[in-house]
């Protein structure tokens, strides 16, 4: 398999906190990576690294074979990185429709009946068709996370990334949800994903990342870590020999 993300030693700190403590990992094209860890251990931060929007102290970041350390979070969207928030952020006066649009031509390059077509293409793909012509004002919670969805897969990532998506949903919201990512992963499009509903993330990824403290404690087979020390004195809280 080939080599899509990589990152070498990768450090960020706002004053005294260090939120990326060297940082190494690498994702290979097609892969299912899942990130777990507790509430401020740097995930999103983490995310926000890759993305651009935030600038590493120290460290590369490689992407598609390029070194993308310093190239801005426009630049890395065109190149085929995409993301959804925890907290969808839509353009709420606008349509569905129109919020895909968007993404399909001011991230994607796609101009013309070549947008139209990506962006009701990338709806039926999320379910998200028959809301087409509703504000995305008036979706409820999933209807919003599908529509982040969307608008990620509408700048035609090669890398997908989600932050919490399954959070806040009901079991059967999430077990819908998950279905979804199952498909958009089948397409072909790699994915690393935060989430702490970790039954879904067990459900779709290939392997499993833990951070604590914006370091990598652990890595490897999900249930394998899952089980693991590691997981169970810092990330869910229980005394490894309770």
């Amino acid at each position: 398999m080939t080599e899509i993300l990589k990152l070498n030693n990768v450090m960020k700190s706002f004053g005294a906190v260090t939120v990326a403590d060297a940082l190494s990992y690498s994702l290979q094209d097609g892969e299912a990576l899942g990130i777990i860890g507790p509430n401020g251990a740097g995930k999103t931060t983490m995310f926000n690294l890759i993305t651009g929007t935030l600038s590493a102290d120290a460290g590369s970041i490689e992407f598609l074979g390029q070194n993308v350390t310093s190239a801005g979070a426009a630049k890395r969207c065109r190149m085929g990185m995409a993301r959804s928030f925890q907290v969808p952020q839509p353009f709420v006066g606008m349509t569905v429709f129109e919020n895909a649009m968007i993404a399909a031509t001011q991230a994607g390059g796609l101009t013309g009946r070549a947008a139209e077509a990506k962006a009701l293409s990338v709806l039926e793909q999320t379910e998200m068709l028959p809301k087409a012509n509703k504000l995305a004002g008036a979706l409820t919670l999933l209807e919003r996370k599908r529509l982040e969805l969307t608008r990620a897969l509408c700048t035609q990532p090669k890398l997908l990334m989600l932050d919490e998506i399954a959070g806040g949903l009901t079991e059967g919201e999430c077990r819908s949800l998950i279905d979804t990512i199952k498909e958009i992963h089948k397409s072909g499009v790699s994915i690393i994903w935060i989430e702490h509903v970790v039954h879904a993330l067990l459900a779709v990824v290939d392997r499993l990342i833990v951070i604590d403290f914006g370091k990598k404690i652990a890595e490897g087979e999900p249930q394998a870590i899952m089980e693991s020390r590691e997981v169970k004195e810092i990330y869910l809280g229980i005394e490894a020999d309770a």
